[in-house]
């Protein structure tokens, strides 16, 4: 066996060197990105849960686990390696089985409320400011990090909007936190790549500050380790139509920095809600626009949380939620029937990856 092993290598060699066309790559347009979702059902039923993952893993070549502490349980006693073994690893094993790259983000407060601690923190009174609050968010990071093993780990989403709105303490905590999070990874020596996210939106000072640029230098400054920058950004409350999106509006971020940029949540919603006014027209030149920026800025990854609409009525959210304000940036609506943006990102992803 080991003479016809030398044949193959020899010949292989020989193609190699006698032909160089072997090693040019077809020809063609390329993208930089991965593209994925995260596991978000459009309502709370396991078979909607497993439908929406077996439709969107098929397009695409990574996934995204927008995650939050256990809070409850660990403060209870639960170690943290059992809890990710219990909940985030079963889903990352199945995403490794469908080859997609992992991308993890650890949400250290409220994702709808940047200014206010994790829903689960203030029902029971507790707050990140507290050493040992602090050190549970340290050890569940930990055990994400070396039980799921991602390729790119956040430990904080949307850090300058929590500055923007969150009273100075909680993002003193907060970045404290987080930092003492990433040294723990450093003596771990984890492989995974550590960053936060950004609200690109906020950062172009749309939102808050009168479309006065913003940056996020501060950021920077504040976390020290990023070894990628994540970005959040929702654009359709900030832009009347896609086409007046910035082609920069990803590149000029990161401000001559050569670390991966990613856009780790975000989307345009195909139906209008409140004061906002869209189509799934709206949505699709959202999609081709989106392509543009993401080529801009050389990005490594672009995930959407949802691939599916969500069922409002069946979620039974609270008064006053702001959810209903998402819930149409699904590329199938929330029985999984396509929208035109799908055909879209179906095209961009069979664009070939460089």
């Amino acid at each position: 066996m080991k003479w016809a092993l030398r044949l193959l290598l020899a010949s292989v060699v020989a193609c190699n060197g006698d032909d160089a066309s072997v090693l040019e790559p077809p020809p063609g347009p390329t993208r930089t990105w991965r593209m994925g979702f995260s596991a978000i059902p459009p309502k709370a039923d396991e078979q909607a849960l497993l439908a929406n993952l077996a439709m969107w893993t098929a397009r695409s070549d990574a996934a995204i686990m927008h995650i939050s502490p256990p809070w409850a349980a660990l403060l209870s006693g639960v170690s943290a390696t059992a809890a990710v073994n219990a909940n985030e690893l079963p889903l990352a094993n199945y995403y490794r089985g469908k080859n997609l790259t992992i991308v993890v983000m650890v949400d250290a407060t409220d994702g709808l409320n940047r200014a206010a601690e994790a829903p689960e923190l203030v029902q029971s009174g507790r707050s990140i400011t507290e050493p040992a609050v602090q050190q549970v968010y340290r050890q569940f990071v930990l055990a994400v990090a070396t039980i799921v093993r991602p390729e790119y780990l956040g430990l904080a989403a949307e850090t300058n909007l929590i500055r923007m709105l969150a009273p100075p303490s909680l993002y003193a905590a907060m970045r404290q936190m987080v930092n003492a999070a990433a040294a723990d990874l450093q003596l771990a020596v984890s492989a995974s790549k550590r960053y936060v996210s950004v609200q690109v939106d906020a950062a172009w000072g749309r939102a808050l500050h009168n479309n006065v640029y913003q940056g996020v230098e501060q950021d920077f400054a504040d976390f020290p380790f990023l070894q990628a920058l994540g970005l959040s950004s929702y654009p359709y409350f900030v832009f009347a139509d896609p086409d007046d999106i910035p082609l920069d509006y990803y590149s000029r971020l990161p401000n001559g920095r050569t670390l991966p940029v990613m856009v780790v949540e975000g989307g345009w919603t195909s139906a209008s809600a409140g004061t906002i006014i869209s189509s799934p027209e709206e949505q699709t030149r959202y999609m081709r626009r989106q392509a543009r920026m993401l080529d801009s800025a050389h990005a490594s990854a672009v995930f959407q949380l949802t691939f599916t609409d969500l069922d409002i009525p069946s979620l039974n959210l609270p008064p006053g939620s702001i959810l209903p304000l998402f819930a149409s940036l699904g590329l199938v609506d929330a029985e999984l029937r396509p929208k035109a943006a799908l055909s879209v990102w179906d095209s961009l992803y069979a664009v070939r990856r460089r």
